[in-house]
């Protein structure tokens, strides 16, 4: 949750440390760890001259900070800063069918930096002749609540002189998704549970004129505990075993899928963050799970680290499952 603030008053946990100078020294001690960098981190071209960037929400700090804010860097330099509750931005302003890279870090209360996520490439789209006319209004939307943190959402597509590159889903007055411009169906995630929801879908062209909003979806998402409702897998569990026969290396992988009401049908697998294979929904496992076994060859002592994302509805990557790390041999 983000630190409620009053102008020309300094966050009650470094208030607190200026007491005394004991007290100081103590608390700048327990403040130095930084929080962790943003995961799931995505970049998508809503025009030409507009980049969408999300990312995973950050827990607080393993030493009770909170986190205060994140920073979008394009290479290397901050353009954008947000609050803690805020997990995407639109980065605008830019050239035309330029190429850029995006990184995203997190800032605590005590004002300790992450280091910056992986790094995402992107690239504007081409500029359009000059275009004046919006898309038409989107059909009404249609949807269900997945649980207690997610929602399905789907429309019918709107109609441009020139193409619609994108689709801006609102919550109230407040964008909170960005989809492919091909795409007519999302899964929003990261919902409250026992919570009223009021959606409505935009289009957009690349010369960033947008069309009325859609009709409004209202929908109740289902009670249960709070939290976040990120897609990605649970549960993550990574094991090696050695083939008798081939003498190869095996990856055994099983996980708990996302809240997407089984919607997802594909895994993408990284090694050592290098994408190495494509799986269509995995294997079931018992207890809900799903698994999948990736050969990994026959070098001995080799250590991987391993992650895995779903593909959701709307044709983009949810978020990356924890890292495990294995050895073969070990």
């Amino acid at each position: 949750m983000p630190v409620s603030r009053t102008p020309g008053l300094r966050p009650a946990v470094l208030l607190s440390c200026s007491v005394a100078l004991l007290a100081l020294t103590a608390c700048s001690k327990d403040d130095e760890r930084p929080p962790a960098a943003p995961t799931g981190v995505t970049a998508q071209s809503s025009s030409a001259t507009t980049v969408h960037v999300m990312w995973k929400r950050v827990k607080a700090a393993e030493d009770g900070e909170t986190v205060e804010a994140y920073e979008v860097l394009q290479a290397g330099k901050k353009v954008k800063e947000v609050d803690a509750d805020r997990t995407m931005v639109d980065i605008v302003g830019l050239r035309p069918a330029a190429d850029y890279v995006f990184t995203v870090r997190t800032r605590d209360t005590a004002g300790n930096y992450s280091t910056p996520s992986r790094k995402v490439p992107v690239t504007t789209l081409t500029a359009p002749a000059e275009d004046g006319r919006p898309p038409t209004r989107p059909g009404p939307p249609r949807g269900k609540a997945v649980g207690s943190r997610a929602a399905d959402l789907s429309w019918t597509a709107s109609t441009d002189d020139q193409r619609v590159v994108s689709y801006d889903i609102y919550q109230g007055n407040a964008k909170i998704h960005t989809v492919d411009g091909e795409k007519t169906r999302t899964v929003l995630t990261g919902l409250r549970p026992d919570t009223d929801y009021v959606f409505t879908v935009r289009a957009r062209d690349a010369a960033d004129n947008h069309s009325p909003a859609s009709a409004p979806l209202r929908l109740t998402t289902a009670q249960g505990e709070d939290g976040d409702g990120g897609a990605e897998p649970a549960d993550l569990r990574a094991s090696v075993r050695k083939n008798t026969e081939d003498k190869a290396y095996y990856l055994d992988l099983s996980w708990t899928p996302p809240r997407t009401d089984g919607l997802e049908a594909e895994y993408q697998v990284y090694l050592d963050e290098v994408f190495v294979t494509t799986l269509a929904g995995g294997d079931d496992a018992p207890g809900g799970r799903a698994r999948h076994t990736v050969n990994l060859g026959m070098e001995e002592g080799r250590t991987y680290a391993v992650r895995i994302r779903p593909r959701l509805p709307d044709g983009t990557w949810g978020a990356f499952s924890t890292e495990r790390t294995v050895t073969t041999g070990g």
